[in-house]
């Protein structure tokens, strides 16, 4: 599983550039470079919201991919070293970039 290092700090999934959540999506199945990637698992971490409080963030997380132009996906997984999600005021999955995807 790939190491995941995220600059999204509007997700609630986010702590300290690192992700509580197990697993992600990676969208854009006709991608030709990151910018038509995004995370789509991201959701926007609201007012109220305490996830990042009381989860520490997976070092390897499972990746699910849809970029098929991506050199690093292999059946819909991601088997880069690490991947680099971006798009630090996010507040929607759209506004996210894989910037690992590199085209194969």
């Amino acid at each position: 599983m790939p190491r995941l290092d995220c600059s999204v700090m509007n997700c609630r999934y986010n702590q300290d550039h690192g992700c509580v959540r197990d697993n992600i999506s990676v969208g854009g199945a006709t991608a030709k470079s990151s910018s038509e990637t995004c995370c789509d698992s991201f959701e926007e971490k609201s007012g109220d919201s305490f996830t990042n409080s009381f989860r520490e963030p997976s070092l390897k997380v499972n990746i699910r991919c849809e970029a098929k132009n991506c050199m690093h996906n292999d059946n819909c997984s991601c088997h880069a070293d690490g991947i680099d999600v971006g798009g630090s005021n996010a507040c929607k999955c759209e506004q996210t970039v894989c910037g690992t995807f590199c085209k194969g």
